[in-house]
């Protein structure tokens, strides 16, 4: 399927691989797209799974509701599953990377009798992230969610003379040029910007305190160069997971590991997807 319907909204979605395979969900972060999977992607259909990668909601042109409480964790759980549903499927693995990690470790919670391995790149588990707020520099890295929470202003910041100080900063933070000005081209207006920002906005909304630990078999991975995230929230992770857990650290590497190096983040899901 190229498309699923949810609720009124339509998403859209890559879905490749064999149909009878397990199927491995894959979860872009922001301000990236279903596309980013698309070196990853062959070594895990290889591998004789069937993926699933679909642009969030927001992102797809056909799921882009005002407000920002139609961006609650709630309503982003429930999409991945009318998909994992849509496409017949029962139980899946579930791979995210940025804000599609925290998709990811709200699936494992929600859903802990049809997530069955959970890989996660980048975001930390939200109750070891809340605790590095106060335990490290973490507040002073994460700024950009507390900017993110004003509408006029953070929706205008691929517009005008913002385009070039949000490109320079998405190239400084270790992303490769062509990635930024496709990404650049897709939300390069207000219009486009303002339903990835409700996620940030929408973040009020939850309360990480509902989670429990993560029962589902686990592997986190970190990258030592991840501009937006410290080492103290990482090394908290593995409290909040009970399940089989492995924590992987990527050294020299960028915030964007799958573009950085997607050859390993396709081995460790595919390790984690073997083992259970």
């Amino acid at each position: 399927m190229d498309r699923y319907d949810r609720n009124g909204l339509t998403f859209d979605v890559l879905d490749e691989g064999p149909i009878d395979g397990e199927i491995v969900v894959l979860l872009h972060g922001y301000p990236e797209t279903k596309e980013m999977w698309e070196k990853v992607i062959p070594a895990i259909t290889g591998a004789g799974y069937r993926v699933l990668a679909p642009d969030q909601r927001g992102y797809s042109p056909g799921a882009r509701p005002r407000g920002r409480w139609a961006y609650r964790q709630s309503e982003l759980v429930a999409d991945v599953v009318a998909m994992v549903d849509a496409a017949g499927g029962d139980g899946f693995h579930v791979a995210g990377h940025d804000w599609g990690g925290a998709v990811a470790w709200a699936l494992a919670t929600a859903h802990p009798d049809r997530v069955r391995s959970l890989t996660v790149l980048s975001t930390p588990h939200p109750k070891a992230m809340l605790r590095s707020m106060v335990t490290s520099g973490q507040a002073l890295r994460s700024w950009y969610m507390f900017f993110y929470q004003f509408p006029v202003i953070a929706d205008f910041s691929t517009t005008g003379p913002n385009r070039r100080l949000f490109r320079r900063t998405l190239v400084g933070s270790g992303l490769a040029e062509s990635r930024v000005d496709a990404y650049l081209e897709r939300f390069g207006t207000r219009r486009d910007l303002a339903p990835l920002n409700n996620w940030y906005r929408a973040m009020p909304l939850t309360r990480p305190k509902r989670y429990a630990p993560v029962t589902v078999p686990t592997t986190y991975v970190y990258s030592t160069d991840d501009f937006a995230l410290g080492r103290k929230a990482a090394d908290l992770t593995g409290r909040y997971v009970s399940g089989p857990y492995r924590y992987e650290v990527l050294e020299g590497v960028s915030h964007w590991i799958p573009d950085d190096r997607p050859d390993d983040v396709a081995r460790l899901i595919l390790e984690r997807v073997g083992a259970g």
